[in-house]
């Protein structure tokens, strides 16, 4: 397909300069903010940028810089919101970049499909999974979206709009490319078929990270989803100690009889939202230690089969709406890094300087990660990967994160793209052996630099 570019067409026109941020609010930046309606407003937007460039955006979920752009244009890609098409009996859908993963359970649960793989919310948009390549709880089995995308089509630096297929240069350099090779306009994507929409959840406590690691290795086959939720406050032979939640889609055998009447309801909770302001400090040590004493205490020693919600077992904090301004004006940082298996003393060695450093995480995981997803930035390796959120003014933190870097760099591993807003260019290169493929191809279908990002200047992709 190509998309209209005769002078007609004009692009919706942009508000004032608005301040831009990531989910973090760590870093916001002024960019004209541009709302296309079709594919021909998005490509004459695209043509409109000027010298700074563009970068679509969807829902802003990318906790740091990826989706901002100073000075430029930033295409809201929410307003391309279509369903096009639902192959009920394949199990195949093609939507609009601008969907959202809530919008496509919200149609297609009660048809008996759910999406392939699920990030922490589902509140991201199809054209942002595809971008961030976004993992979920089940990678160990299914991979990441990318990989689950039969095609998509995609808005170049020349106007035109290109069909995409796995396998492609173009493809694998888009699948965790950040939006830097062009504008997704429309993806199709293979679903998994489910039979209720509830969650088989098995739920235990591990006393230590090595305790952890174990049951990891020795379990984790058994299921499709697996995470630990990790104290990373918990000192000494506590260190490290974890709440296992593993889980499988439901049968329908395994509902209530009340439930089985309707199986494929999804009733998502919703909770009052986050205060706009809330005093800074409010996550220190003592109090996040309390909770984490709290939570780890409260959860089952072992408990197997308990049925949760969906949104309850995949997406707990979408329902507290604007979640992120728990940490204050300041914002937060979330550090995400993977190290391949046989560097587990590397990942022992991490857990046990952020715990030393008194870093006040309550949203902390651990999971591991399958074969390696063929986009050349994409996160994902075989290995461990943990995540934490911390306050961005936490003391000493740019120089810990750092430091943190170089031990995950000198590992082999990586950090997530997605979820950076402070990495330095020099060590994303020892991360990503595959960037200067990815910078090639960029100057071969975008000389001029149309697409750019602040997170693009920053780090020199």
């Amino acid at each position: 397909m190509s998309a209209d570019t005769s002078p007609d067409t004009v692009p919706a026109p942009p508000g004032p300069p608005t301040s831009v941020s990531g989910w973090g609010r760590t870093a916001p930046t002024t960019a004209r903010l541009l709302h296309p309606r079709s594919y021909e407003e998005a490509a004459a937007a695209v043509r409109a940028c000027g010298a700074r460039g563009a970068i679509a955006r969807g829902l802003g979920r990318a906790y740091g810089d990826a989706a901002q752009n100073a000075g430029g244009a930033v295409l809201d890609m929410t307003g391309l919101d279509r369903i096009r098409t639902v192959d009920a009996e394949a199990g195949v859908v093609v939507c609009d970049a601008g969907v959202s993963l809530h919008r496509l359970m919200e149609v297609l649960l009660p048809l008996g499909w759910f999406v392939p793989v699920t990030p922490g919310t589902r509140y991201v948009t199809v054209g942002g999974a595809i971008g961030a390549d976004v993992h979920g709880k089940n990678h160990h089995v299914s991979g990441s979206f990318a990989r689950h995308v039969r095609e998509l089509e995609l808005l170049t630096a020349d106007g035109t709009v290109r069909t995409v297929t796995p396998g492609s240069e173009l493809f694998d350099a888009t699948a965790g490319g950040m939006g830097l090779t062009g504008v997704i306009l429309r993806a199709t994507v293979q679903l998994l078929p489910v039979r209720t929409s509830l969650m088989a959840v098995d739920t235990e406590r591990a006393v230590d990270l090595d305790d952890l690691m174990t049951r990891l290795q020795s379990g984790d086959h058994r299921y499709r989803y697996s995470v630990a939720w990790i104290d990373l406050l918990a000192r000494g032979a506590r260190t490290g100690r974890s709440v296992l939640t593993r889980g499988e889609h439901a049968p329908l055998d395994m509902l209530p009889p009340r439930a089985r009447r309707t199986p494929l309801v999804f009733r998502p909770r919703r909770l009052p939202p986050a205060p706009a302001f809330l005093p800074e400090g409010l996550l220190g040590r003592a109090s996040v230690s309390a909770f984490n004493e709290l939570w780890y205490r409260r959860a089952p020693r072992h408990r197997t089969g308990e049925l949760q919600r969906i949104s309850t077992f995949f997406h707990p904090l979408d329902g507290v709406p604007h979640w992120n301004r728990v940490y204050g004006r300041g914002g937060f940082v979330q550090y995400q890094f993977v190290v391949g298996y046989g560097h587990e003393e590397t990942l022992r060695a991490i857990v046990h300087r952020i715990s030393r450093h008194g870093c006040p995480s309550f949203l902390a995981v651990l999971k591991r990660f399958g074969e390696a997803d063929p986009g050349w930035l994409s996160f994902p390796l075989p290995g461990w990967t943990l995540a934490l959120d911390i306050p961005a003014n936490l003391p000493g933190l740019g120089a810990l994160l750092d430091e943190l870097d170089e031990e995950v760099a000198g590992a082999g591993g990586r950090v997530y793209l997605a979820k950076d807003a402070r990495m330095r260019p020099e060590v994303v290169e020892r991360m990503y052996p595959k960037l200067p493929r990815f910078r090639s191809l960029r100057r071969e279908l975008d000389p001029e630099g149309v697409f750019r990002s602040d997170m693009s200047r920053r780090l020199g992709l």
